[in-house]
């Protein structure tokens, strides 16, 4: 027996395609006849000439001859008619009742054709055709969703963008984020071993929402879980589920369960799930199907049974977006904030993921672990693509230490810029740097030891002293505060000392605004002042508006502020005192400086003490490689 290839609904959407087609097609002959009677015959490949075929003329030509007229015929702006001597014409002309009773005073018969051509019938049904049939084929759609889910057609013009398969990614490939691992092996053991907890009556976690800053690894982490349970893994977008057909978001939601539902024991990733998961609002008046399609999510999450094996696995870095239900035990159990790697977890992601370079055995990786703190796992892996792109450019045979700071000094800062300064820019750029220098190694005791300083431009900086911390530090001393505040405040002041207080130049906001953020803090936030006590004072400015400080009286908010003068005071001065006390050594920094534009940590001790030193991150480095060794 012969198998229809065609459902009832296929069946409807061809017939509508071939009446379609074949109204084009009438349309396209209709116009063509319109235009030329004779269907452009031809006789041996040439167009047939017809015999006293009328004359065009123009409307000037017809007032002029408009007592040779024997009859006209008007159709709008068309005119056609005969010549006293027998001629033909044609004519487009402006009906004007004047010039016709002026024709008609003259002799000539005139007639009004007031019927309608085919095209011109065409050009006022048309769009009412088609506007009909629109109307038609998405009230067929919405009558299905209504039915419980749009029509297979709807569906099928948008799909739902799923990335299917059993990835090969384990936890071996994550690194840096231990802790969050630990979290989700439960994830993996229940996918491999059930029954165990089936005997226990434990419940799994239904749904896992892992959030953090863009880049930490919460996709190549939920790949990890499929991949070390072996099970099918579904990846999709909180986007996909949108679109211009409402109801739309509801279909996909289902069609996507159900997939799931077939496939299990299985993993349904819904990365940025903030799309369709916003806070339901009663005041959402246009965003009805949004909340639709996270109510049948909700729905949808809480329906299935718990021996089915779907663990449903969000991502977002907004997780204070979401909507409460969809949070609550049951839904998304468990919440893992995956945080910024530290010192350690640095150095083991750039351990994983040197393997795909050839690195020089002189590379330092803890070093650059250091110098990148707030990275995340991808600025990390693209410092080290950059690093190979600079290796490429300049020749190397491999990745070298240089090629690695050229690059997150590129990231940090921008690339360089081949500007064209003014001398005298130039030397106080040298000591602006150089103050920054002096001071950090006076301070090298609670201060990040220095790794360089350059005065070559980069990005909207002139120049930087860049320091390395030794680990991660998650809390600062008042001894650290304000020493770090006269080192971001000794550039202006060597600007001061060696070109005097009218020389002063703009090149000091950056530091201004990260000391005044650190004291600000201190004083408001961590209740380091002793003026203005243990008292928590926030200060709040939603999109970038200013605002007052919250718990804090007019009173209070005018301490603050004299404080944080008084604080930013002390520091300037200070850093005015240690230089102006070695005006001569911070002079010899500025023009090795000039003479090299760029000065390691090492060669800026060895100016600076007068002798080679090991640096504080040195030691500790030193005695963990001692250790290492014993």
């Amino acid at each position: 027996m012969k198998k229809n290839i065609f459902n009832k609904g296929d069946k409807a959407n061809w017939f509508l395609g071939l009446f379609v087609v074949l109204f084009l097609v009438m349309i396209a002959r209709a116009f063509v006849l319109e235009n030329n009677p004779m269907g452009g015959a031809t006789v041996d490949g040439q167009p047939v000439v017809v015999k006293d075929a009328p004359v065009e003329f123009t409307f000037s030509d017809v007032l002029r001859r408009a007592g040779d007229i024997k009859t006209i015929t008007v159709h709008d702006n068309d005119a056609s008619g005969v010549l006293k001597d027998g001629t033909k014409f044609n004519a487009v002309i402006v009906q004007d009742p004047e010039f016709l009773t002026n024709l008609s005073d003259k002799g000539a018969v005139v007639s009004i054709d007031s019927s309608r051509s085919v095209v011109e019938m065409l050009g006022t049904w048309l769009p009412l055709l088609f506007t009909l049939l629109f109307v038609i084929w998405l009230w067929r759609g919405l009558r299905g969703g209504a039915s419980g889910g749009l029509s297979r057609s709807l569906l099928a013009q948008n799909p739902t963008k799923v990335t299917t398969g059993k990835p090969k990614t384990t936890f071996a490939d994550v690194a840096g984020i231990d802790a969050e691992k630990q979290e989700l092996m439960e994830i993996v053991d229940f996918l491999k071993n059930k029954d165990k907890f089936k005997a226990l009556g434990a419940r799994v976690p239904r749904g896992v929402l892992l959030s953090g800053e863009p880049g930490t690894g919460k996709t190549l982490l939920a790949r990890a879980i499929a991949g070390e349970a072996n099970v099918p893994f579904f990846a999709t977008s909180g986007s996909d589920f949108s679109g211009i057909i409402v109801g739309l978001g509801v279909a996909k939601i289902k069609e996507m369960f159900e997939m799931a539902k077939r496939n299990a024991p299985c993993i349904l990733f819904i990365d940025e799930i903030d799309a369709i998961g916003q806070k339901r609002s009663s005041h959402s008046f246009n965003d009805q199907d949004r909340e639709q399609t996270l109510n049948q999510l909700l729905i949808e999450m809480d329906g299935f049974a718990n021996e089915t094996g779907i663990i449903v696995i969000g991502a977002t870095n907004r997780p204070d977006m979401l909507d409460t239900a969809l949070l609550r035990p049951g839904r998304f159990d468990r919440q893992v904030q995956i945080e910024l790697p530290d010192l350690a977890g640095r150095d083991a992601i750039l351990q994983l993921h040197a393997k795909k370079f050839k690195i020089s055995s002189d590379v330092n990786l803890n070093d650059v672990a250091r110098g990148t703190t707030g990275f995340s796992g991808a600025d990390l892996e693209n410092l080290l693509n950059e690093g190979a792109l600079h290796a490429v450019r300049a020749g190397h045979k491999s990745v070298e230490q240089s090629d690695l700071d050229e690059a997150r000094d590129k990231i940090m800062m921008g690339p360089k810029k081949n500007r064209k300064m003014r001398e005298q820019d130039i030397k106080l750029t040298a000591y602006h740097e150089a103050g920054h220098a002096f001071v950090s190694v006076m301070y090298s005791d609670v201060v990040d030891p220095i790794h360089k300083a350059t005065i070559v431009p980069r990005g909207r900086a002139l120049g930087m002293v860049q320091h390395l911390p030794v680990d991660d530090k998650v809390s600062r001393t008042l001894a650290e505060v304000r020493a770090n505040l006269s080192v971001d405040l000794a550039g202006r002041a060597a600007e001061e000392v060696f070109f005097g207080h009218d020389k002063i130049t703009t090149g000091a906001e950056s530091d201004i605004e990260m000391a005044t953020r650190l004291a600000r803090y201190s004083i408001t936030t961590a209740g380091l002042s002793d003026r203005v006590g243990l008292a928590a004072i926030k200060q709040s400015a939603p999109f970038g508006a200013r605002a007052p400080l919250e718990n804090a009286s007019e009173q209070t908010a005018q301490l603050v502020d004299a404080e944080i003068r008084s604080w930013l005071n002390a520091a300037h001065a200070d850093a005015m005192k240690l230089l102006t006390k070695n005006k001569k050594t911070v002079e010899k920094l500025a023009q090795e400086l000039l003479a090299r534009e760029t000065l390691t940590g090492d060669e800026i001790r060895e100016i600076v003490l007068g002798k080679k030193s090991d640096s504080v991150a040195d030691k500790k480095i030193g005695r963990k490689k001692s250790n290492a060794k014993k």
